[in-house]
C-alpha cells in the first residue's frame, strides 16, 4: 500500500477567501455557525525544513455553515514568527524541534530573555467576545472569525505571574479556566480563572524543580481541577546549556526522576485536595473527568514513553514506515482518600484527539467519547465512538481518507447525549484535496461532505461557534 499520509504533512501556501464549496449529501438544517480549525500550514522557513510537527507555521481553516451552504476561507496566521519567516527567511524564536536562527550568543540571549514563539498553531479560544488563535505562548493572536485575518494581539499572561499559558483551556459560561507555566529557577504551573472582561484570578501554584513535567492540558470535574504531573518534561538546565549550540525543547525532553502524580485542586478554594501517584505516563489530551463518591474518573489518551514527543518529527511522520507513538484511551480512577491511581484501557491505540458533547457533559458522568484512530501510517485513518462504561466501540473510515479531530456539535432539539453531528476536516489522499465530513454522531453514518479546492495539512484543534450561541464545544 502506498504512503497516503505524506500529503497531509506537506505545506500549503494557497489562501482562499469565502469560496462556496460543493456539497454532497445534506448538512442538518439546524447547523448554523462557524467552524474554525487550527494547525500546521507551512513546514519550511526559506530553504530550511522545520523538524517537528509542532514547528510548522500556523494556518486557520474556516467554514461558515448554514444548512447546505458552506463557505470556506483559509489563511496563514500573521504572527511575528510568520512575518520574519516570510520576509527574512529565518526562524525568529526557538520552536519545539527547530532552533532559532543566529549565533550561539543570540540563541543564549533569547533563552535568558524569555524569547517565546508567537506562532499559534494549537487551537482557538473565544474570550470577551473575541476569537484568538493560541499555542503555548504568552501571546494570543486575535482574528476576525469570518475573514481569519489577524486583527490584534493579546498578552494572555497579563495579571499572572507566568511566562505563558497553555493552548488548551476550559470555558464554561464565558468563564475561562487555564494553566499558566512559569520557567526559570523555580518552575511552576498556576491554575487560574478569568471572568469575562476581568483580569485573571490565580487560584493555586504547583511548584516543581528544574525538571518540571510537560503539561499540555488538564481536566475539570464539577468540583475539582485535575492537573497531570507526568513522567516526562524538559530538563531546563540541560536545555540552557545546549541552547547556544542548537539544542531544542525536543533534545531536552527526558524522563523525570519525580514520581508521576495527578494533582486534584478544589476549584472554589484553590486548595490541593490530593496528589495521587500513578505508574509512568504522559498525557496530551483529556476527554472528560467526573466524581463518583470518593473517587474521580479521568478519561484521557495516555502514552508510556517519551516517543509521544520525540516520535513526532516531520521526517519520521512522512516516512513510508513511521514509528508512531501509541496512545491508548484509558480511564484512571483517582482515590481521594489515599492510594494509587488505577488504570483501565478503554480503547487500544494509536488514538488521539478525544472529544465529547462538551457543553452538556464536561465534568460530569457521560456516555460517549469520540477519537481519531490510526490503523496504518502516521495520520488518523478512522473515527471511533467509544462507550467508556462498557468499552463498546463503533468506527467510521473511508479508503485513503485521513480524518482530523471529530468535533461534536449537538442537535439543539436532541434529547440523547449523542444527538448531533461530528465535523471532521479530512485529507482525501486519492483526490489530493481536503474534505469536510459531517457524520451522524449516533450512528457514524455520513450525512454530508463539503469538498475543498485544495489539499491542506492535517490540522490539530478546532471550535464550532453557533451563530446565536457561540459556546465552546471542546477543551
Amino acid at each position: 500500500m502506498r504512503n497516503t499520509w505524506r500529503q497531509g504533512l506537506e505545506s500549503q501556501l494557497e489562501e482562499v477567501s469565502n469560496e462556496r464549496l460543493q456539497v454532497e449529501g445534506s448538512f442538518p438544517p439546524w447547523l448554523d455557525g462557524t467552524l474554525i480549525v487550527n494547525g500546521p500550514g507551512v513546514f519550511e522557513v526559506g530553504n530550511r525544513p522545520l523538524n517537528h510537527w509542532f514547528d510548522a507555521l500556523a494556518m486557520l481553516r474556516g467554514f461558515r455553515i448554514r444548512g447546505d451552504t458552506v463557505r470556506y476561507t483559509n489563511r496563514l496566521v500573521r504572527s511575528e514568527d510568520f512575518r520574519v519567516a516570510s520576509q527574512e527567511g529565518r526562524v525568529r524564536r526557538p520552536l519545539p524541534g527547530t532552533p532559532a536562527d543566529g549565533s550561539a550568543l543570540r540563541r543564549l540571549y533569547l533563552s535568558l530573555a524569555g524569547g517565546f514563539q508567537d506562532n499559534p498553531s494549537i487551537g482557538v479560544v473565544r474570550l470577551d467576545g473575541s476569537v484568538y488563535a493560541v499555542t503555548e505562548s504568552p501571546i494570543g493572536i486575535e482574528i476576525g472569525p469570518h475573514t481569519l485575518r489577524t486583527v490584534g494581539r493579546r498578552d494572555l499572561t497579563a495579571g499572572l505571574d507566568a511566562d505563558a499559558t497553555l493552548g488548551h483551556t476550559h470555558v464554561e459560561d464565558d468563564v475561562q479556566w487555564g494553566l499558566a507555566p512559569s520557567f526559570g529557577r523555580r518552575p511552576a504551573y498556576t491554575l487560574f480563572r478569568r471572568e469575562p472582561n476581568q483580569p485573571p484570578e490565580a487560584l493555586t501554584r504547583l511548584r516543581f524543580g528544574s525538571h518540571p513535567p510537560y503539561v499540555h492540558a488538564f481536566a475539570l470535574t464539577e468540583r475539582y481541577a485535575v492537573v497531570p504531573e507526568g513522567s516526562f518534561g524538559v530538563d531546563f538546565r540541560a536545555l540552557l546549556r545546549g541552547v547556544p549550540w542548537g539544542r531544542t525543547f525536543l533534545d531536552a525532553f527526558e524522563r523525570r526522576e519525580a514520581t508521576p502524580r495527578f494533582h486534584v485542586i478544589d476549584r472554589e478554594t484553590g486548595a490541593r485536595t490530593a496528589a495521587i501517584p500513578a505508574e509512568p505516563f504522559f498525557v496530551y489530551h483529556f476527554a472528560n473527568a467526573f466524581e463518583t463518591g470518593e473517587t474521580i474518573a479521568v478519561d484521557c489518551v495516555v502514552y508510556d514513553d517519551l516517543r509521544a514527543i520525540t516520535g513526532l518529527t516531520v521526517e519520521n511522520l512522512r516516512s513510508d514506515d513511521p514509528t508512531v507513538p501509541r496512545g491508548d484511551f484509558v480511564r484512571y480512577r483517582l482515590p481521594l482518600t489515599g492510594g494509587r491511581a488505577e488504570r483501565e484501557t478503554l480503547y487500544t491505540g494509536p488514538a488521539e484527539f478525544p472529544t465529547i458533547n462538551y457543553a452538556a457533559v464536561n465534568g460530569r458522568k457521560y456516555e460517549y467519547a469520540y477519537l481519531a484512530t490510526i490503523d496504518r501510517g502516521s495520520l488518523p485513518t478512522a473515527i471511533a465512538k467509544v462507550r467508556p462504561e462498557t468499552t463498546e466501540t463503533s468506527r467510521w473510515s473511508r479508503s485513503g481518507v485521513h480524518p482530523g479531530e471529530p468535533l461534536f456539535v449537538p442537535d439543539p432539539d436532541g434529547d440523547a447525549e449523542d444527538d448531533g453531528v461530528l465535523l471532521s476536516l479530512a485529507l482525501d489522499s486519492r483526490a489530493d484535496r481536503s474534505v469536510l465530513f459531517c457524520l451522524d454522531a449516533t450512528t457514524l453514518t455520513e450525512r454530508a461532505r463539503a469538498i475543498l479546492p485544495h489539499r491542506l495539512p492535517v490540522g490539530f484543534h478546532g471550535q464550532f461557534y453557533d451563530a446565536t450561541d457561540p459556546q465552546r464545544l471542546m477543551q
